[in-house]
């Protein structure tokens, strides 16, 4: 399942039934308008994700998030983690250890490099590089996420 995509869209059950095909420790992510939001699935239909700036104005901390709300009504895909170290229950605990922390920084501390973080140790945002390296890409996902934070902030609320 690394690289399928998941849709939330469809009945709770069939949704649930979704999740217990997921593995503990998968690197979810889910389309925004203009980036790639990040999370660690923890089981149990949850995932740990950096809230930062994800749909509000307000920054917001590593929560728990359920995966129907973390997909944000467009699904999720299984990021394939081929520089993975840590096994998924270690991933796991990694994400569950930053619960809580509340230092978001766009370019050096965001949900990307949370993910990789918990999965190679390394914080890394491929998001950031490519925007570094083509102003045009940075200016566009800055101006993504200025629109989603006037979205409702509701789609992507704790559980």
């Amino acid at each position: 399942m690394d690289t399928s995509h998941i849709d939330l869209l469809q009945d709770w059950d069939a949704a649930n039934g979704v999740a217990r095909q997921l593995r503990v420790g998968a690197h979810l992510t889910s389309a925004r308008d203009g980036y790639l939001h990040h999370g660690i699935y923890v089981g149990n239909g949850m995932v740990i994700h950096y809230g930062g700036f994800d749909r509000v104005a307000k920054c917001r901390p590593v929560e728990y998030i359920s995966l129907r709300r973390f997909g944000a009504g467009v699904g999720v895909t299984v990021r394939p983690e081929s520089e993975a170290v840590y096994p998924g229950h270690e991933v796991a605990d990694r994400a569950r250890s930053r619960l809580g922390e509340d230092r978001y920084q766009l370019l050096t501390n965001n949900c990307e490099h949370f993910c990789a973080w918990c999965v190679s140790g390394v914080a890394r945002s491929e998001q950031v590089y490519r925007c570094l390296r083509n102003p045009w890409a940075g200016l566009r996902m800055l101006m993504a996420l200025l629109r989603g934070m006037r979205e409702p902030a509701g789609l992507t609320a704790s559980a």
